[in-house]
């Protein structure tokens, strides 16, 4: 389906199946407070699942399971029986799953076998995704993920009443694949939850090449080159964000357009936290193997994942 396809059907764009991946921390818990929310408001279906680790030595026995392994999955039991016990499942329709695997094979098998429309995970620590509550396979998740991801990072406050309704949302892109895929996203969650959309397009710094002989000119020449090259880039951008809008769009509120000149992705967080903005939504790449997700460079997304005050819905082209 082509982008504009997609912003055309954006209706169709709906949560009724969304997972949560826990590992029992506080960081997933608060992950769990927006998972419900999201759950109660779109009448969603919510799995919460823990994949009890396999360590290297352990293999699939042939006989009775070793007193070992039968510790972890009453400990695990356990703890998501207090889970249930403590959390406001109230109105939401919910199931608890425990798997024993690796955790990105265990919620790839439930994001295929209950075709998952939307995946939850909570972020710990100053480590950031390193520090991912469910462990380092933070990139496997969100660069193989066939359904879109949000994260709740460790400066985001809890989900308290209220808090959970996403009424600014920021869209960032780059006009490439990804962002033209998790755009209809974006749209789609203003229109549900009334929210005032910003788009926003950071312009990268301006290379030397881009000013030609003005950059090797009189300062104040190269300034005057450069200001008017800021000043056109600006007028651009808006003019693309806005032609983003398709004309029978039902928001409540008319968007705003953003054109900044900042560092990437100190631009998009500190345009976030001057709007007070309660969720990012911006495009991922793709990859095909967990090997080259775990390689690929992708310092944008992880810094904003783990600096950002609001959840970040990831979405892949």
């Amino acid at each position: 389906m082509s982008t504009m396809a997609q912003i055309n059907d954006q209706k169709s764009i709906a949560f009724k199946h969304v997972l949560m991946a826990t590992d029992f921390s506080e960081a997933s818990r608060r992950a769990l407070d927006f998972a419900i929310a999201i759950a109660r408001r779109h009448g969603s279906e919510l799995s919460v699942v823990h994949a009890i680790p396999v360590e290297p030595y352990d293999r699939i026995p042939l006989g009775p399971p070793p007193p070992k392994l039968g510790r972890r999955r009453l400990e695990a039991e356990k703890q998501m029986k207090q889970l249930e016990e403590e959390t406001r499942f109230k109105g939401v329709t919910h199931h608890l799953v425990l798997e024993r695997g690796n955790v990105w094979d265990v919620l790839a098998s439930e994001i295929q076998r209950d075709n998952i429309d939307l995946l939850i995970l909570g972020t710990r620590g100053r480590g950031g995704l390193k520090k991912l509550a469910l462990g380092s396979v933070a990139e496997e998740v969100l660069h193989l993920a066939s359904c879109p991801v949000l994260t709740v990072g460790p400066n985001v406050p809890p989900a308290g009443p209220g808090k959970s309704d996403f009424k600014r949302i920021l869209f960032a892109t780059d006009f490439g694949p990804a962002s033209n895929t998790a755009f209809p996203y974006a749209l789609s969650l203003a229109e549900n939850y009334q929210a005032k959309l910003f788009l926003v397009h950071m312009v990268p710094p301006i290379p030397v090449a881009d000013l030609g002989p003005a950059a090797y000119g009189p300062s104040a020449y190269a300034a005057e080159e450069f200001t008017t090259w800021q000043r056109t880039m600006r007028v651009e951008s808006v003019r693309r964000l806005r032609e983003m809008i398709p004309p029978k769009t039902e928001l409540a509120f008319e968007p705003e357009y953003l054109a900044g000149m900042d560092f990437l992705p100190e631009g998009i967080l500190d345009m976030a936290a001057a709007r007070s903005i309660d969720l990012i939504v911006m495009g991922a790449n793709r990859t095909s193997t967990p090997r080259m997700a775990a390689h690929i460079p992708w310092a944008l997304t992880h810094e904003v994942l783990c600096h950002a005050k609001c959840p970040v819905l990831t979405v892949c082209n």
